[in-house]
């Protein structure tokens, strides 16, 4: 297997799950959570993509750490709104999905706020 996968060793067998899958899901849960302008990455990740380098799949980094899921996300919030609780929201949507969606119950939810959108 070329990437990552998170592995459930089940009586029948084992089942993987691929980074990727967590990355959709998890991208969209946080497009529904309001007050949240849009996911972003960092310029670091920007350049990495231009060597064709993996990196922060525009604004999701899913890891897995000793059987548990690892999120981090990067958001830009809505001006005007409390950035905590849209945050927090954040937090509890993501780990929601993924618990719900996976079966893994032990996971982190780790949200970095990059900036604030103004309406034009």
């Amino acid at each position: 297997m070329g990437e990552n996968y998170i592995t459930c060793q089940e009586q029948l067998g084992s089942i993987n799950i691929s980074e990727d899958v967590i990355y959709s899901m998890v991208r969209t849960a946080i497009t529904e959570v309001d007050g949240v302008a849009g996911l972003s990455n960092t310029a670091g990740a920007e350049l990495a993509e231009l060597f064709g380098l993996k990196t922060v799949a525009r604004g999701v980094k899913v890891q897995f750490v000793d059987s548990r899921i690892v999120v981090d996300a990067i958001i830009t919030v809505m001006y005007g709104r409390n950035i905590v609780n849209v945050a927090k929201a954040v937090q509890e949507k993501v780990m929601s999905v993924v618990q719900s969606t996976t079966g893994i119950e032990s996971a982190e939810v780790n949200v970095h706020v990059s900036g604030v959108a103004f309406e034009k």
